[in-house]
């Protein structure tokens, strides 16, 4: 340690050190705890930067140094009337004044420098037009704002140089009584490095941080110190800057510090994507699931076509909810397009997954399913349950073979167990059903379920998932084909109309026939039972028919096809008919320039009356050019439509057509990607890490879910984005 600090004079050394300890240990004890949740993007709502305590109060201005002014480019600014004219903020100010921020829930102006660094003055006037009320008079706003910043010593110009100046951290006061030799920056550099690449390796395998016991003695000081020391042990380098020559008060392993690094690999990663997405207009698609901490929580993927007209789908974040209202879900929303500089005046699509209503709108099917998660863990609790009912299908098997009923071969009758339905899949809850019927006919468990109606409820259940399997597996698909979609969309429609109308007679015999078999009593359609809900005493009636025919086949049906028709409304059928004319198989047999000039017109807001003009030619030449060139033979959907086009310049050619396929590309049909991201929420949140907390998990499944755009982030980048979070102790060398 004397050699390290050799450059340092001993009393100088001393003397830091102990204001240093004497400060730190009073900073502790009126210490007010950060809360990320404070910083708001949109200025109309933010907390005036006075009322945060002033432990606290640079690292909030840090915070929105990294955000940046609040500038949402593209947004719809409201016109209102003032004097004889409708007025409304301009985007090209936000060019002018760099200090310039909007509110888009107040419609006002603020500056982004007097909001952080704004100093006492008697005339507030000023001050409080641009940090707390807002300027909204448009007629005027140039000489405002011209006014506003002033001359050279005005009080804007001096909270610009504060903000400046805190930028700086190499000019600040802090840093100049405490500066330290380049020695030792170097050191820190090294020392951050080393832990920045723990850090990262660990985020892109979803792995835990912490340990159980993380003192000197421990012998498993969990993932984040072991693999630190392992680094130092085979590295020379990092081990003389983490183990032999690391200051006590600079070990840069702290909890608060492998937070810090993973909110700035976070945030890299995000800002990013951002730019990935740019001008360009894309849709979002949204989810909401519980995660282990039973905490709901609301996942964000946007979609996009990039510069080479390939559709990315990114994840963007990850936000708590209180509840699933529509305001509470809108709300999150506003402020995650705020917080990340996102229009909604580019929001092109928008997909939410259709909530599961069967279930808890029809009490018999909501019976139903509870009971089957009840037998799934049932027989999943217990080793000799498991045993006992895959020994006792093995051996159904075995029989079935032996009288020449199935025939054996590769893949088939493999060993099998009861699945646990997936809470944001209803494809899992068919895998389950179909399991329970052959595994639990085979050992015996449907006998135990002497119930006529469980049996009904599972027939009809697997009935009406079977028919809509394929199309739910088309729609979880990464590559999502519309055309095909379209198809299964119709045909599944057909097929659900066909089995209301004409499948009851024969789903009953099958019904009565399983029953006979496996032994279950079978009631009489025209005895009668009390309505469900109702007193058996002095209730309503009605016959078992009528009960099981119209208050559950033909209900369940009908919900399935509202269902459907919500989803695939005729307005959204005709936008997927006007989409699949793009279809470029069969030397683009499917082309319609009718139908593709209607596509134009439902996207109205992105073509004008002359645009329509130019796209109804455009199409005629596209079509003879596309038709004719040897290039496009290869495309087998629009994706890969959208692709050639751009590689062989034809997106120049023909812009209004390549519009609409960007259009067409970036309509979200399913959520499956979002489905996706809760299955990387049950890896990094699982029943032992179930304490994580909102910001922790957002910054964790960032990293991890786009890993492969984290892995390309510069670690100078991250560096930089970590120093610049408040004010750090030691600086790294420039």
């Amino acid at each position: 340690m004397e050699r390290f600090f050799k450059s340092i004079p001993k009393s100088i050394e001393t003397r830091t050190s102990s204001s240093s300890d004497a400060s730190t240990a009073a900073q502790k004890k009126s210490r007010v705890e950060f809360d990320p949740s404070d910083i708001i993007a949109d200025p109309g709502l933010r907390k005036p930067i006075e009322e945060y305590d002033t432990g606290i109060r640079d690292q909030v201005r840090g915070e929105y140094l990294l955000m940046g002014p609040c500038q949402p480019i593209g947004h719809n600014f409201p016109r209102k009337q003032q004097g004889k004219d409708l007025r409304s903020f301009k985007e090209l100010w936000f060019q002018k004044f760099d200090w310039l921020e909007y509110s888009v829930e107040k419609d006002a102006a603020y500056c982004f420098y007097c909001y952080l660094f704004k100093q006492p003055r008697s005339d507030k006037l000023g001050i409080d037009a641009f940090t707390k009320t807002g300027f909204s008079n448009w007629k005027k706003a140039m000489e405002v704002f011209i006014e506003h910043v002033g001359g050279v010593n005005s009080n804007h110009n001096n909270a610009r140089r504060h903000c400046e100046d805190f930028k700086n951290q190499r000019q600040s006061v802090s840093h100049i009584f405490s500066s330290h030799s380049r020695e030792m920056e170097i050191a820190y550099r090294a020392r951050v490095t080393a832990v920045l690449r723990v850090i990262r390796f660990l985020l892109l395998q979803g792995l835990a941080f912490r340990g159980h016991d993380e003192s000197s003695s421990s012998t498993n000081k969990g993932n984040f110190l072991e693999m630190l020391n392992w680094y130092g042990t085979e590295v020379e380098s990092v081990c003389h800057v983490i183990k032999e020559n690391a200051p006590g008060n600079n070990q840069m392993t702290s909890p608060q510090i492998q937070k810090e690094l993973v909110r700035a690999c976070a945030e890299e990663t995000t800002r990013a994507i951002i730019d990935e997405i740019g001008d360009n207009h894309f849709s979002i698609l949204l989810d909401e699931s519980c995660d282990k901490s039973i905490k709901e929580q609301m996942a964000v993927i946007v979609r996009f076509v990039n510069k080479q007209g390939q559709v990315i789908e990114r994840f963007l974040a990850v936000e708590h909810v209180v509840d699933t209202s529509a305001i509470s879900l809108k709300t999150a929303l506003d402020g995650l397009f705020a917080r990340y500089g996102l229009s909604i005046s580019r929001l092109r699509g928008q997909g939410y997954d259709g909530a599961s209503n069967m279930r808890g709108s029809i009490l018999a099917i909501s019976d139903f399913f509870s009971y089957v998660t009840m037998i799934v863990n049932i027989v999943g609790a217990s080793c000799k349950r498991r045993d006992a009912l895959l020994q006792k299908h093995h051996d159904k098997i075995v029989e079935k073979l032996e009288r020449g009923e199935i025939f054996s071969g590769r893949g088939q009758h493999q060993e099998t167990n009861l699945a646990r339905p997936d809470d944001t899949r209803w494809g899992s809850h068919y895998t389950t059903l179909i399991r329970l019927f052959t595994i639990g006919m085979a050992s015996g468990l449907i006998q135990r379920m002497e119930s006529f109606e469980f049996i009904f409820i599972l027939h009809l259940m697997i009935k009406v998932l079977g028919l809509t399997n394929d199309l739910s597996n088309a729609l979880q698909q990464k590559d999502q084909n519309i055309v095909n979609a379209m198809g299964l969309i119709v045909t599944v429609k057909e097929l659900m109309q066909d089995l209301r109308e004409n499948g009851w007679s024969t789903f009953l015999e099958e019904v009565k026939s399983f029953c006979v078999a496996m032994s279950v009593s079978i009631p009489n359609m025209e005895d009668s039972i009390p309505v469900r809900g109702r007193s058996r005493r002095g209730g309503q009636l009605v016959t078992y028919y009528h009960h099981y025919h119209a208050e559950i086949f033909i209900v369940v049906i009908d919900l399935l096809n509202a269902e459907m028709n919500n989803r695939f409304s005729e307005s959204s059928t005709e936008l997927l008919r006007c989409i699949a004319c793009l279809d470029p198989r069969n030397s683009f047999s499917k082309f319609d320039h009718g139908m593709l000039v209607r596509l134009a017109q439902i996207y109205s807001d992105d073509f004008s009356t002359s645009d329509y003009l130019i796209l109804k030619e455009q199409l005629h030449i596209y079509i003879h050019d596309v038709r004719r060139n040897s290039d496009f033979s290869s495309c087998h959907d629009v994706a890969s439509l959208a692709v050639k086009m751009v590689q062989t310049d034809k997106h120049l050619t023909f812009p209004l057509v390549y519009r609409l396929i960007e259009l067409a590309l970036i309509l979200p049909v399913a959520t499956a990607t979002v489905e996706r991201a809760f299955s990387a929420m049950n890896i990094i949140k699982t029943y032992l890490r179930n304490k994580i907390g909102d910001e922790w998990l957002n910054n964790m499944m960032v990293c991890y879910i786009e890993r492969e755009m984290f892995a390309k982030i510069d670690e100078e980048t991250i560096l930089q984005c970590f120093q610049n979070m408040q004010n750090r102790k030691i600086q790294l060398p420039p």
